[in-house]
């Protein structure tokens, strides 16, 4: 069972419109192990939530996107896309989640980007690092729309598995809307990646350009870390990265 706090509930004037923001941290026992796991979450709150079922997005925090402007995904443009929907319905609610680089924390998310630039996809990065593919529950955003008494829902998302947590608290959504922007040459083979092997519900972006991810060899000591006691996978040795052709649409 989790345990839900409020931390804070301040005023928040932005860019797009003056939100109301709330603060919450939650606890809760893993279910192997007996670990109390903690988590804090804000709520960005715009306007009437409750006269008609608000638009809601559920927003993973991504310092290297949202704060650096990078281009190696599309969190970045995902944030600002739900912030002026939410501002232009005048309602609705962000929940920003901090679950950097889908839970593993900045530091291995880093290490992860490492093992892309050699030609891994992010799922093989993550699991090469002894991560899982995807580190996240949604049990803290579930219950803070428990908490605000949301009922039903526009839930702006591509991902599968926020669709289900939703769903699976009984929270109904009446529309899914999509979470697509346009598409960099940086960010294709992730946003690939995470339509064809995730699932996720997006459509292949428009490029401005065409791009080459152009193939390399790679050897173990390419990868070598103070920090490592595995040894050399056998993967990365004498790794051939095949080529990979992005074009236009």
């Amino acid at each position: 069972m989790m345990k839900l706090r409020r931390v804070a509930d301040v005023r928040l004037p932005t860019r797009w419109a003056d939100f109301r923001l709330l603060a919450f941290e939650g606890t809760w026992d893993e279910a192997l192990g007996n670990q109390e796991r903690s988590e804090t979450m804000l709520a960005l709150i715009l306007g009437d939530i409750h006269s008609s079922p608000p638009v809601v997005r559920i927003h993973s925090q991504c310092l290297t996107g949202e704060v650096f402007h990078s281009l190696r995904c599309d969190c970045h443009d995902q944030f600002h896309l739900a912030m002026v929907r939410i501002a232009e319905e005048g309602s609705g609610i962000l929940l920003y989640e901090h679950q950097e680089g889908r839970g593993i924390g900045l530091m291995e998310k880093l290490r992860a980007y490492e093992l892309q630039d050699l030609g891994f996809d992010t799922i093989e990065a993550n699991l090469h690092l002894g991560h899982p593919v995807d580190l996240r529950n949604y049990k803290l955003a579930v219950g803070v729309l428990r908490v605000l008494n949301i009922r039903s829902l526009r839930l702006m998302s591509n991902n599968p598995e926020k669709i289900n947590a939703v769903l699976s608290s009984g929270i109904e959504i009446v529309e899914r809307l999509s979470a697509d922007v346009p598409g960099s040459p940086h960010s294709a083979y992730y946003i690939a990646t995470k339509r064809e092997r995730l699932g996720h519900l997006s459509t292949p972006p428009t490029m401005p350009h065409e791009t080459t991810h152009t193939g390399k060899l790679f050897n173990c000591g390419a990868l070598s870390r103070e920090s490592d006691t595995d040894g050399c996978n056998p993967k990365m040795a004498g790794l051939q990265i095949a080529d990979l052709q992005l074009a236009e649409g």
